[in-house]
């Protein structure tokens, strides 16, 4: 039980101001450009977290240097063609879907063999997503049973632009593309269904010669060789996927609010603040400002008195994927039944979150109703959990683990959450954070065990 956590007791009313880590999707773009920019970029905020970590080691072996002091870095970029491909080289990208997707297309140009490893959860997810459209560029690509990790880059040195449709509304593999571009002759052309845009926004601060036509449900990029990348410094705003726990937990408490400072709103993440509204939440933004193409903002949530059900419209899926099991949580108390839909994304991250939503929801007594790509949840806005609810072999996934200790704390139990070490790949700091809110009304300090 070392690396457990049990919870007894609900949380109490709360009135408080925080602020959240910085934005892991961000923090490991901007390892990938510094790396390969020309000159010394600097971060503030980057996310200390084992993913980020893991980008960071990733880009010394291929040659470039770093310095990390707590949440501030450096990194020494030696230019576009500056990666070092040594003989039987090996990365590993552990639990990182987003750094082992987007590294490989600035890798499908080595002149030595690279294999790309991961840990246990990374290495069940489908990587032929990503070695399909990269190997019109004129890579090869060896992946285990020809869709996992371990994965070997047979690289080409003259690779040429293509053309790619990206239909699942994926982010890393839209980026992936988007990198592998960076090193072809010519231009590539890009159809996306929407999905997050940092990679897009990133190019376009940088100047490099990217343009983007956004039409109603998808976008047409086009992007040319890139020669040149000045360095790139970055002061990285709060993650509003990690922000997303602390609103579910006002959401679902009594008479409490929160202001979380800081929070990158970006429109094509926000989906969960666009359900949550429908569902009767009051949101705000205050002091919204402008950065580096990036919408900040801070974030003002108030608990409501009904949580409304909600049918909740496909379009939103891709801008709320990686908030979806936190808002299985919070529709669990609505007053009637919500539906969601075309979830098989779910399915594709760090475990399969649709199959856990429903485990969750069904330990804590609520009904559901599931295909393969769906969820009914019929909501009891009287739930009250007085029984034990063990949360276990998830293959560590940070999202189970923290959704389970919002879930806890809103609805009673007695809870014991194993592998409390999961949230160190992306919110290390969620549990110093969630005290900081228990402990407001004098309580005695709690740490969790």
């Amino acid at each position: 039980m070392k690396n457990s956590i049990v919870i007894r007791d609900q949380i109490n009313n709360f009135n408080k101001t925080i602020e959240v880590s910085g934005d892991k999707s961000i923090s490991i773009r901007w390892v990938l450009f510094s790396s390969i920019a020309n000159g010394v970029s600097r971060a503030k905020n980057l996310l200390n977290s084992e993913d980020v970590h893991a980008a960071l080691k990733a880009i010394k072996t291929l040659g470039i240097k770093y310095k990390l002091k707590k949440n501030i870095c450096e990194i020494y970029g030696k230019g576009i063609k500056g990666y070092k491909y040594k003989k039987n080289l090996t990365i590993n990208a552990e639990n990182s879907g987003t750094l082992g997707r987007l590294l490989i297309g600035l890798l499908i140009n080595t002149t030595e063999p690279i294999k790309l490893i991961g840990d246990k959860s990374l290495s069940k997810r489908d990587f032929r997503r990503i070695s399909e459209p990269l190997s019109k560029f004129g890579a090869k690509f060896k992946l285990n049973n020809n869709k996992h990790l371990p994965l070997t880059i047979f690289g080409n040195p003259s690779l040429k632009g293509v053309h790619y449709e990206e239909k699942k509304g994926s982010a890393q593999c839209k980026s992936s593309v988007i990198f592998g571009a960076m090193r072809a002759k010519g231009y590539t052309f890009v159809k996306a269904k929407k999905s997050r845009n940092h990679t897009e926004l990133l190019c376009k601060y940088l100047s490099l010669p990217i343009t983007i036509q956004q039409k109603n449900k998808h976008d047409e990029i086009r992007i040319g060789e890139v020669k040149n990348l000045r360095p790139l410094n970055y002061n990285i705003p709060g993650d509003l996927s990690s922000a997303a726990f602390f609103v579910a937990l006002t959401v679902l408490a009594n008479d409490s609010q929160l202001t979380i400072n800081k929070v990158n709103i970006n429109p094509s993440r926000i989906g969960i603040i666009t359900i949550l509204k429908k569902m009767g939440i009051k949101i705000t933004f205050k002091n919204l400002r402008f950065y580096r193409g990036e919408r900040i903002a801070d974030l003002k949530v108030k608990s409501p008195k009904i949580i409304k059900s909600i049918n909740c419209p496909t379009k939103l899926n891709s801008s709320a994927i990686d908030e979806f099991l936190i808002i299985f949580i919070i529709a669990a108390k609505a007053n009637g039944i919500s539906y969601f839909r075309n979830l098989s994304e779910l399915n594709q991250k760090e475990s399969p979150r649709l199959s856990w939503g429903k485990y969750i929801l069904n330990a804590m007594g609520i009904k559901t109703v599931t295909t393969k790509d769906s969820i009914k949840i019929y909501g009891n806005p009287d739930l009250k959990i007085d029984k034990k609810i063990v949360i276990k072999n998830y293959l560590k996934d940070h999202r189970v683990f923290m959704t389970s200790v919002i879930a806890a704390l809103s609805f009673g139990g007695k809870w014991i959450i194993h592998d409390k070490d999961s949230i160190k790949t992306s919110f290390p700091n969620f549990l110093n954070i969630l005290d900081q809110i228990k402990n407001l009304n004098n309580e005695k300090k709690k740490k969790y065990t």
